[in-house]
């Protein structure tokens, strides 16, 4: 591989600092958030997402001693690596046949990536860096803030709720925003399963999923 056609994690963590950073000075003031009601008795403090047959799951008891803000940035990141996770699950079961952006090589999709031009991994870099940036400007409490600490969320933010409704799917009623919530977290939650299994059987077998189940058409 020539050198030119090759690029560093650094050179794409500099790229994605550069970014987040002019987006944090220009993005917009957002709007007032509903504030987001604690209940202090309850299981990670009333957020949704505690369902039967499971319940109050916390085998190792990390919730233990945790204040709201810190369990609020937590279901925040339980969140952000759902959407991620859900949409990496997707990706695993079309992108190995079907490529529109770059050349199909085919083969496993971790054995892809590498191969992306480099135009690719800017265009990338860029994406993540605006989303990143704009996130952490609707989200994240300023370092300035009285009482602030490292990850620290705005008091009215609700994780998640970013104000992106494009087909203004957002129900009206508390109860069904909540149920919607709790459907969202439990199809993150089984992504992030699904596209670990991915990941794993691929890395192991070198081969497409298809093609591991005998069904290369696939």
């Amino acid at each position: 591989r020539s050198p030119t056609n090759c690029i560093t994690l650094r050179q794409i963590a500099d790229m994605i600092s550069l970014v987040a950073f002019n987006v944090g000075f220009n993005a917009p003031v957002r709007a007032p958030a509903t504030q987001m009601k604690v209940a202090s008795s309850e299981f990670c403090y009333g957020l949704p997402g505690a369902l039967p047959p499971v319940g109050n799951f916390d085998p190792l008891n990390l919730l233990e001693g945790k204040s709201f803000e810190q369990v609020k940035t937590w279901r925040e990141a339980e969140l952000t690596h759902g959407r991620v996770s859900m949409l990496a699950s997707a990706g695993f079961l079309v992108q190995e046949k079907f490529h529109p952006l770059f050349t199909a090589d085919g083969g496993p999709a971790i054995e892809q990536i590498p191969q992306l031009p480099i135009f690719m991994w800017f265009a990338m870099t860029l994406g993540i860096g605006i989303t990143e940036g704009y996130r952490v400007n609707v989200g994240w409490s300023s370092p300035k803030a009285p009482d602030h600490f490292f990850q620290k969320l705005e008091a009215d933010y609700t994780p998640g709720d970013l104000g992106f409704d494009p087909l203004g799917l957002k129900p009206d009623t508390e109860e069904e925003f909540i149920a919607m919530q709790t459907k969202e977290l439990q199809n993150g939650r089984l992504a992030m399963l699904a596209a670990a299994g991915f990941l794993a059987q691929e890395a192991v077998s070198g081969e497409t999923w298809g093609t591991y189940w005998g069904v290369p058409e696939l």
